[in-house]
């Protein structure tokens, strides 16, 4: 009697979808956060939620990944996959904690248009990876995350630049270049993701 593998390789796809969506939720929750600033723990705790769902999902990944003699993907992409868009999450999760950490009254427009790149890059990314098993029209999404990205890097100098053109406090200098280094490492990490997908299209075509 043959045995049928499908159904094993079908579940390394369902659990990235699963991560896809839950990463991007958790970017719409920071988006709702920076724009928004009112009731800010629950907000950074629904954030929090996604980040221990997302850890979650990665264990289950790695443990099948140990389990799996054959596996519908290089094991090294299966592993990069899940651990840089866990890098992502925890990028969105630590700029939601610093807004409570530095006791932020109001996000500025920055901040906020930085939130809006990365929920735009991980709800592309989230169509990319749900197409992922049948690797079929992807270019446009990985490319799109691509641009996502060059708009991030200059959100990121202005950003900074304008922290020294101001007659800002010290301490808020400090506080805002931290908010935006962990903005722009998400955004970052998501061009990453992008890329591995990407390389995982062009291994497997």
């Amino acid at each position: 009697m043959k045995l049928s593998l499908v159904p094993q390789e079908r579940e390394y796809f369902r659990l990235f979808s699963d991560y896809a969506a839950n990463l991007d939720s958790a970017a719409q929750e920071l988006v709702a956060m920076m724009t928004d600033i009112t009731d800010a723990k629950s907000k950074a705790r629904r954030i929090l939620e996604h980040e221990h769902v997302g850890d979650k999902i990665v264990h289950d990944i790695v443990k099948k990944l140990n389990k799996t003699f054959v596996t519908p993907l290089d094991r090294e992409d299966i592993y990069d996959l899940a651990s840089t868009l866990d890098e992502v999450l925890d990028s969105i999760e630590s700029a939601a904690d610093m807004l409570l950490l530095y006791r932020i009254e109001k996000p500025n427009s920055h901040a906020i248009e930085q939130a809006q790149v990365i929920a735009k890059a991980t709800a592309t990314l989230r169509i990319a990876i749900d197409g992922l098993e049948k690797r079929k029209g992807l270019a446009d999404h990985w490319i799109e995350v691509n641009r996502l990205e060059n708009d991030g890097d200059r959100l990121y100098r202005d950003a900074v630049a304008e922290l020294f053109d101001d007659d800002m406090e010290c301490t808020d200098i400090i506080k805002w270049k931290d908010i935006y280094g962990e903005l722009e490492r998400a955004i970052d990490d998501c061009e990453h993701v992008a890329n591995i997908i990407e390389s995982i299209v062009l291994k497997n075509t």
